[in-house]
């Protein structure tokens, strides 16, 4: 049994391999993933098109959205993108403090997203425009909905970063997982853009 027993301080290098992934790899599997999340907001995309214009003789985008009301939710989200720019700036400069507060800045602006967005649901199903009513809403609520749902995971995983940052520093796997956080939430932001363009714009003016 003594015989199998590897040495730590003789081997260093296959401990190192061992405990840690390859930044490279990580990346890589990261990048598959956002590739996947587009073919799924792909899908939801081409799905509203075909219903967005079946409203069951009940409300049309018109009448609904409020348009300002969703310009304020898209700043909010566009300011968060900013500001998670600049905690990665800070990071690179291995200012832990400086990156904190800009995570913490970048989650509240992601927390008024959301916030207004559930306002948003709110409202509507209290008009009775819930997903059920239409096929346009139930287009709408999925589409809109699986981007706050990203939203809330991009959040969660944010505390969860900050929590390591803090615990642990600015080391190199903490700096990976928030490059890593930071391509998902650009991610969110160019989608966002996409449904305020192709949803909610073209819905009132079209």
């Amino acid at each position: 049994m003594s015989d199998t027993v590897i040495d730590k301080a003789s081997k260093p290098e296959f401990y190192l391999t061992e405990e840690h992934h390859p930044e490279g790899s990580t990346m890589l599997g990261f990048w598959l993933y956002l590739m996947s999340d587009c073919l799924i907001f792909a899908v939801l995309f081409a799905t509203y098109a075909v219903l967005g214009r079946n409203y069951a003789a009940g409300p049309s985008p018109a009448d609904l959205f409020d348009l300002p009301l969703v310009a304020i939710n898209t700043s909010m989200l566009l300011l968060s993108s900013i500001t998670y720019g600049f905690a990665m700036l800070q990071m690179e400069r291995k200012e832990k403090s400086a990156t904190l507060f800009w995570l913490a800045i970048t989650g509240l602006f992601g927390l008024a997203f959301l916030g207004i967005e559930l306002f948003e649901f709110g409202h509507l199903i209290h008009e009775g425009a819930g997903p059920t009513r239409s096929a346009f809403l139930s287009g709408f609520f999925t589409l809109v909905g699986t981007h706050g749902l990203h939203v809330t995971f991009g959040i969660v995983w944010l505390i969860t970063l900050m929590v390591q940052v803090q615990l642990r520093g600015l080391i190199p796997e903490n700096r990976r997982r928030l490059m890593c956080l930071s391509m998902f939430w650009h991610f969110l932001d160019v989608v966002w853009i996409g449904v305020f363009s192709f949803v909610y714009l073209m819905g009132v003016l079209g």
